[in-house]
């Protein structure tokens, strides 16, 4: 069976410095797909930039945990602090985000992304993998069939549930965040090596860490992630394998969903 890997950068529109690092690192790297937050501000920015990308793979960056929600004030009670700003506590979603607001705070925001990129998304996932909570997981998968678009699978469980959804998904998905850039060119290197048959999502977050950008824990690490996938050593490596770089778009044509 051959090896096709799908490299999306998440966090597109975070900053403007993220969104430029995300566009370098497909330009000038190995990224082949992006998922844009919708509820922050600069979206019509960030689709003049990404338009200029057009083998960019777009998705959603379904968002509960950072910024604004994009309901009016007042519709989305249980997942917004006293400021109108969503916690970023994951307990708390998980306790107390009403289903019913959950649901429509995430239909909102694709429709968001169709009103400002004119399609629907080539996919799902989440800011902070809240789809791993069972009620967010339900909503998502709902929202997916009725776009038709796959969403990340994060567990090999996960992911026969998205194909009896009748949508297709990757076999697997690998990366993280930490102290340090959880990318680096010698893990990069060393995951080629032993990446296993059919698909498999490499999640990144490359970025340029400006002055927005400061508050997060994940910062001046997004730089390094971005130097390791831009690194022409990983890029000779991936082609010598014979690896397939893949969007999500191209998933019906690996068979996926038949898996």
């Amino acid at each position: 069976m051959p090896r096709w890997l799908i490299v999306n950068a998440d966090d597109f529109n975070l900053t403007e410095g993220v969104t430029r690092g995300i566009l370098e690192a497909h330009r000038s790297g190995i990224v082949t797909s992006t998922t844009v937050m919708v509820n922050l501000p600069g979206l019509e920015m960030s689709r003049v930039l990404w338009q200029a990308h057009p083998r960019l793979g777009l998705g959603l960056h379904l968002n509960l945990t950072f910024g604004p929600p994009v309901l009016p004030p007042g519709r989305a009670r249980s997942l917004v602090d006293d400021a109108g700003r969503f916690v970023r506590d994951h307990g708390r979603l998980r306790e107390a985000g009403d289903p019913a607001e959950i649901r429509l705070e995430l239909a909102a925001q694709a429709e968001r992304f169709r009103a400002i990129f004119g399609h629907s998304p080539s996919h799902l996932d989440t800011h902070h993998h809240i789809h791993r909570h069972p009620r967010v997981l339900e909503a998502v998968l709902d929202l997916a069939v009725g776009l038709g678009v796959p969403v990340r699978a994060l567990t090999p469980e996960m992911a026969a549930r998205i194909r009896g959804g009748r949508l297709p998904a990757v076999d697997r998905a690998e990366g993280d965040v930490g102290p340090e850039a959880y990318w680096s060119t010698e893990r990069l290197l060393a995951f080629l090596v032993t990446l296993r048959e059919g698909i498999t999502e490499l999640m990144c977050h490359p970025g340029y860490a400006d002055a927005a950008l400061s508050a997060s824990s994940y910062c001046t690490q997004r730089e390094g992630e971005l130097r390791a996938l831009c690194d022409p050593a990983v890029t000779g490596a991936l082609e010598a394998a014979g690896i397939r770089r893949i969007a999500y778009a191209d998933l019906d044509a690996t068979g996926s969903s038949r898996r």
